[in-house]
This record gives structure tokens, C-alpha cells and sequence, in this order.
């Protein structure tokens, strides 16, 4: 039984319904139902993969430039190649719990047992090669004995399977929902199976800040490394500035009389180039800065201007705070400062990462009794208060403990 469906809006082609039986009236009752469901457009309208799907989602898609380059990176290592060349609507919830449960065996889906490589390179190459230590000047390999010489040997080592995060896996199920949900709005698909697929556990978050102990030795190495670094730890710690925003910074930002600090932009790098864009929330926010900070501050203003005047230059509005530019004329490197950081605590011995920072300064204020509404917008959290709430919990906590016991101290017994 065959029934003419229409024409598929994305291939072009022709659509029919097929089915098959020896039945002579259950051939009619095939029919009936394809007729009735052509007529109340209750087919499926194309034949288009997943993969065309997610392609016409990306394109129509408004979002950030960075945040559409994730996207892409979840589609192009992780989506494509499981189901990228399904038919859309042979996409089930059980096709992507199926593909969930992999991603949470192993993040590259190996097959379960198999001895495979993995390849350290994408393009063709030896999976064994050995680095020979060459001496100035003596062109050519010869013989010698590579473990007395020091010879390097780099190869694609055995597979081990490595789990994806939740939270990677939770991002690739968004990514279906939506591509999915826009498969719906464009009357490609009934539904949308992803909303009742079951969606990936997420973690409670456990945010592990150093300790103040910890806190007091990071700053004190830093300003023994050079002024400009002790400044940027500095001010991390006591503002919770995301690293994007710090590095956006410039000196326009800054209102040293008032004892200010607007945030209104950040910068990322994505794609191999630098992007400049808003804030996360997309929302400028000001804070105050203390005393000290301010004090920080202008003494790193006079640093800088110092420096420009070495080349003729003077400091402007648009200066940038933090840069590896001589004019500072540009952004610090985020990455770069993220390195740095972390070479520095791995020095000092103390397990830590440049956003542990964020959490230190949010952990002290709370635990120091300051209100929950303050703290998120010194952070810049949405939602009033809601995600400091969720992400800070245990610190909350123990801030309440200390208002109780302020009120019981205040109150007499009988």
C-alpha cells in the first residue's frame, strides 16, 4: 500500500506512505488511516536527517557568537557522529536516553571491550614515533642508543574509556531539546521527544574555595611575582569578577574617587579570535571597592601610566587594565592568566583554579553575615539571589547559624 504524502519542504522529494499486508480489508484500513493522516497533516513532512536538523537550528538560532561555537563543538564531536545521519523522525526518547548512556560509559561511545587507540592527531601519521636527539650541527640519525641519548618516544596510547561530565551531557540533551522543539515549530515532527526523554542527573554544585589561609598565600606570592599580577589576584579576590569580565576591564570601568567598579562587558576567546560581548546575565552591574582596594588600584594606574610614557603615550578611557600589549591597547590573554594562575598554586602546593577565587570571595561574605541579594549582584548572579542560593547552600547555612545565635545572645532566659 502506497500513499501519495506530499513534497518534503527540505529535500524536495516526493513523500509516501508505505505499508504492506495479505489482508484484502486490512489493505483498506491502511489506507483510510494514511489518507486521514495526509489529510490532517499528521505525517511526518520530511525525510531529514538529525543532522540537517541541527544545521537549520544553528543557522536560525540567536545566540552569542561564543556560545553558538559550543554548540558547534557538542554537534561536530559528540551528536553527528551517533546520530547525525538518523532520520528525524525516527528519533525516540529511547534513541537518546540509548545515546545518554553511552556518553555516561565513555564520552567517545567505544564499543564496549574493544581494544581501540586513541589517536593523538586527526590527520594520517605513525601511531609510534621516535625523536631522535640530534647534536648541533650533525645533520642525519646516526647510530646511537636512544635511552643513553635521550631519544623521545611519542605514540597514540591504548583507549581508556573516560566518562562525559553531566553537565556536558545535560548540554548535548538542551542542544536536541531545542533543535528538536524548532523541528515542531517547523511542522517537520509531531513532537518533540526529548521532552519526555529522561534527562541527564545534575550534580549538586560543591564549590571548594581555598581556605583564608590558603587565600593570604596565593596574594602574597603573587605580589611577589610582580606588581600588575598581585593587583589582578587582588582584585579577583576581593570583587568574585568572572575572568572574562576582568580582563575586559578598562579604565573607564573605574571611578577611583567614588570608590567604584561598573562591569559591563566581557572577553572571550573562541574560534581563534577575541570577542568582546556582554556580560553573562547581559546586565552592567556596579560595585564598591574598600579602602585598600582602591589604594591597590591607583598605585597600578601610576604603574601604568609610567609605562606608556615610556613610548610616548598617555593613559585614556579605553586603556585596558590588565595587558601583555606594551600600549595596553588590548586584553590580557584569558587563558594566559589562567595559566599562570595555576603554575602559581602548583608551586606554592595548593590544589587550586582561578574561579576558586569567585567562590572565595562569595563563601566570605556570606559566612561574614552579608545579605544573600548583595552578595548575587557583587557576582553578578541572576534570578535575585536564587543561583547563589543553589550554588552556595552550605555557606548560607552557616550565616543563618550566625544570625540565630546574634538574636539568642540578645535574649534573656527566664
Amino acid at each position: 500500500m502506497v500513499v501519495y504524502a506530499g513534497q518534503d519542504p527540505v529535500t524536495g522529494k516526493r513523500l509516501y506512505l508505505t505499508d504492506s499486508t495479505t489482508d484484502e480489508r486490512e489493505a483498506e484500513r491502511i489506507r483510510r488511516r494514511f489518507v486521514a493522516q495526509v489529510d490532517d497533516q499528521r505525517n511526518v513532512r520530511t525525510r531529514a536527517t538529525l543532522g540537517k536538523t541541527l544545521e537549520s537550528w544553528l543557522r536560525t538560532h540567536e545566540a552569542e557568537e561564543s556560545t553558538l561555537d559550543g554548540y558547534r563543538g557538542y554537534i561536530r564531536r559528540t551528536i553527528e557522529p551517533a546520530l547525525g545521519n538518523v532520520a528525524i523522525g525516527k528519533v525516540t526518547a529511547q534513541v537518546l536516553e540509548e545515546l545518554y548512556a553511552d556518553l555516561r560509559r565513555c564520552r567517545h561511545r567505544c564499543k564496549d571491550g574493544e581494544p581501540v587507540v586513541d589517536h593523538r592527531t586527526t590527520v594520517p601519521h605513525e601511531c609510534r614515533e621516535v625523536r631522535h636527539k640530534r647534536k648541533p650541527g650533525r645533520p642525519g640519525k646516526p647510530p646511537h642508543d636512544c635511552e643513553a641519548a635521550g631519544c623521545v618516544v611519542v605514540e597514540c596510547p591504548p583507549h581508556h574509556c573516560t566518562p562525559m561530565s553531566a553537565s556536558s551531557i545535560r548540554q548535548v540533551h538542551w542542544i536536541l531539546s531545542a533543535a528538536l522543539a524548532a523541528a515542531v515549530r517547523w511542522e517537520w515532527i509531531r513532537s518533540n521527544p526529548a521532552e519526555v526523554a529522561k534527562k541527564p542527573r545534575q550534580r549538586a554544585p560543591q564549590p571548594e574555595p581555598p581556605t583564608s589561609t590558603e587565600a593570604a598565600r596565593i596574594v602574597e606570592a603573587a605580589w611577589a611575582e610582580d606588581d600588575s599580577w598581585g593587583t589582578l589576584v587582588w582584585l579577583v579576590m576581593v570583587t568574585g569578577m568572572r575572568r572574562a569580565e576582568l580582563v575586559a576591564l578598562r579604565w573607564s570601568d573605574v571611578d577611583l574617587a567614588e570608590g567604584k567598579l561598573t562591569i559591563r562587558r566581557s572577553y572571550v576567546r573562541t574560534g581563534g579570535r577575541g570577542l568582546e560581548k556582554d556580560t553573562k546575565t547581559h546586565q552592567m552591574r556596579r560595585i564598591s571597592l574598600d579602602a585598600a582596594t582602591v589604594e591597590v588600584l591607583g598605585e597600578h594606574r601610576q604603574r601604568v601610566e609610567a609605562q606608556l610614557a615610556l613610548v610616548d603615550q598617555e593613559l585614556t578611557a579605553s586603556t585596558y587594565l590588565f595587558s601583555h600589549r606594551p600600549l595596553h591597547d588590548g586584553p590580557a590573554d584569558p587563558s594566559a592568566v589562567t595559566h599562570r594562575y595555576g603554575r602559581m598554586c602548583t608551586t606554592l602546593g595548593i590544589d587550586s583554579h582561578l574561579h576558586a577565587l569567585r567562590h572565595y570571595s562569595a563563601t566570605e561574605l556570606l559566612t561574614a553575615g552579608v545579605d544573600l541579594r548583595t552578595v548575587a549582584g557583587r557576582l553578578g548572579h541572576g534570578g535575585g539571589g536564587a543561583t547563589t542560593l543553589r550554588v552556595y547552600a552550605a555557606w548560607v547555612a552557616e550565616a543563618d547559624q550566625q544570625a540565630a545565635d546574634v538574636l539568642g545572645s540578645r535574649m534573656r532566659r527566664r
